[in-house]
């Protein structure tokens, strides 16, 4: 019988296992329950794919997303691994052949949806089965915390229980806070000691923030220029401005499409295999797209409009570069974004504890957008671990001046204490800058010293300021749903004339670039990958990723041999395509 190190061999082409995948492992074939917290792109399959193979019986993945199943099931009969996914697009004539299958062990990985995992018609067919292994990903939508948070896996517990193998269960998850790690902990009866949490670095990700940029749509039609041909995500956080966006950018003659709920059914999965089978390069879309896209060769993710938290925000970008190669995340913060996630939260019908959660997360991501450290550090410190600086992120990179802004950091501090720090960001902005609104006149701010003295400036310019002296604890902020600001001590030192305030001025940024050499051969490769698909109907990187593809221009393999020493490509693969692939090099040379 094979090791675990040879199956990951012999079926998917790598030579090693990644931080944590062994250590998960082995803790799965002692019948343990395990959670697995990896980075989007860290491997998390292969820790239940490799047990899978290896256990007798049917190991079940619940899984959120039917088009996230069919590319997992694609890829895995790619490698020669038997799989099939039972969900609510599977003809009911399929069902009973597909159990009978698992039953017989001619299939390995079922996946199915956390909602029929709920029937119990469905729990009385798996009892037939000898189920030893549960793997549940996207594991966070357990927690009432986590940022995407369903009913149905709240259910799960109660529907593995039901089985009488007992399975164990491995939940797999990229972004879990520790409440979120604690709370699916509790849920699925996973002790702490069994919580495997690699680092949330990302290390082939250059992390971008752009905090208030002054034209958008120049912006992201700059970018797209610098990044022809490459695959990439565009975020926008309504269905209005996904459209409008779109249309835009195919005005300006970027082949690109949207995507957003409010499209029916066939339309949403016509963009989606657009995307997937790489006929368009480019998507605009609400962050109801995402989750149940594999694609590995995304190259950018780039959010037109602020994350409305962090998890969210780092689960999204984490969405390029999943085939390791380098690649960017792009957030342009907009502090109008802020206040209308903050009015949505208001008018929620979730509890005040609930709220105050959300409260929270909104300032973590306006301190993200203010900090000078590195954003790779931010990220991985929110998520309770640490990391050096990453070298690549805008942060890191920025050239920019640091600008003394004492002078007006001193004016906005003073306005706060000439309000008694009674009052928010907003009216403080207001005031300082003389406006005329009449909430002023009542309060009486045209009578205290500091009304006006930014005159001039712009309130946006004024409330960026604002939030930047929160981020550096000159300031700080009271109070969840209406938030006052506060003078801190390290404000009073200058207002008295004790410390200084330095800001870092906006430069421009060097941008992630790829490999230039072989890169004839890689678009030779590319072109050869996509007819293969396309015979075969699936997407692309179901075939090859893009990071065997660099193998392949980098190594130029003619034998057998060599061309198993490609990253990614196992004998099921060498088998289906080796020949080919390696004529295209043999050509090419």
């Amino acid at each position: 019988m094979l090791d675990p190190q040879q199956v990951l061999k012999k079926y998917f082409g790598y030579d090693s296992f990644r931080p944590g995948q062994r250590e998960i492992i082995e803790k799965v074939f002692k019948g343990e329950n395990v959670l697995a917290v990896m980075p989007t792109g860290g491997g998390k399959s292969l820790c239940y794919q490799i047990p899978a193979l290896m256990i007798p019986g049917t190991t079940v993945v619940i899984s959120p997303l039917i088009s996230l199943m069919k590319d997992q099931v694609d890829s895995l009969k790619e490698y020669g691994i038997p799989a099939a996914a039972l969900n609510s697009s599977t003809p009911q004539e399929d069902v009973n052949p597909i159990l009978r299958a698992c039953y017989e062990g001619r299939i390995k990985l079922l996946y199915v949806t956390p909602e029929r995992m709920e029937m119990d018609y469905f729990r009385y067919q798996l009892n037939f089965l000898e189920v030893n292994l549960v793997a549940i990903d996207e594991a966070h939508c357990i927690s009432q915390w986590g940022h995407d948070f369903r009913p149905a896996y709240r259910q799960l517990k109660a529907g593995i229980s039901a089985l009488h193998t007992h399975p164990n269960v491995l939940a797999l998850t990229a972004t879990a806070t520790k409440a979120v790690r604690e709370d699916i902990g509790q849920q699925l009866d996973i002790p702490e000691t069994n919580f495997v949490i690699t680092s949330f670095e990302r290390k082939n990700l250059h992390f971008k923030l752009v905090n208030s940029p002054k034209n958008t749509r120049a912006y992201i039609v700059n970018y797209l220029q610098k990044h022809q041909g490459e695959a990439g995500i565009i975020y926008a956080n309504t269905r209005k401005k996904v459209e409008g966006l779109t249309e835009f950018l195919q005005k300006q003659g970027f082949s690109v499409e949207g995507y957003h709920a409010g499209m029916s059914n066939e339309a949403r999965a016509a963009v989606q295999d657009d995307f997937l089978y790489d006929r368009i390069p480019l998507i605009v879309a609400t962050n109801a797209f995402g989750m149940g896209i594999d694609k590995s060769n995304v190259r950018f993710v780039l959010h037109a409009n602020s994350a409305k938290n962090l998890e969210a925000y780092y689960q999204e970008a984490g969405r390029a570069g999943r085939d390791g190669l380098e690649s960017e995340a792009v957030m342009l913060y907009h502090a109008s974004d802020m206040r209308q996630f903050r009015w949505f939260i208001d008018n929620s019908e979730a509890d005040e504890a609930y709220r105050q959660v959300q409260y929270q997360k909104l300032q973590t991501i306006t301190d993200y957008a203010n900090t000078d450290e590195c954003l790779q550090q931010f990220i991985v410190r929110y998520f309770g671990q640490d990391c050096p600086p990453c070298g690549k992120c805008s942060n890191c990179l920025s050239k920019g001046d640091l600008v003394d802004v004492t002078d007006e950091s001193k004016q906005i501090i003073g306005m706060v204490y000439d309000l008694d720090g009674r009052y928010g960001k907003k009216l403080v902005a207001q005031a300082v800058t003389g406006s005329k609104v009449k909430k002023l006149e009542e309060i009486g701010a045209e009578d205290c010293d500091h009304y006006g003295r930014l005159k001039g400036h712009k309130q946006t310019d004024v409330s960026n300021l604002i939030d930047y002296l929160v981020s550096k604890g000159y300031l700080t902020l009271a109070g969840d749903r209406y938030p006052v600001v506060h003078v801190t001590n390290r404000g009073w030192d200058v207002l008295d004339g004790k410390a200084f305030v330095k800001r870092r001025q906006e430069a421009a940024i060097q941008v992630a670039t790829q490999e230039a050499d072989n890169q004839d051969l890689f678009e030779a490769l590319r072109q050869k990958r996509r007819a293969l698909a396309q015979q075969k109907n699936v997407p692309p990187f179901v075939i090859f990723s893009d990071r065997s593809l660099r193998d392949m221009a980098r190594l130029k393999p003619q034998t057998a041999e060599e061309f198993l020493a490609c990253s990614g490509v196992g004998e099921a693969k060498l088998a289906n395509y080796g020949q080919t692939m390696m004529a295209v090099i043999k050509n090419y040379a």
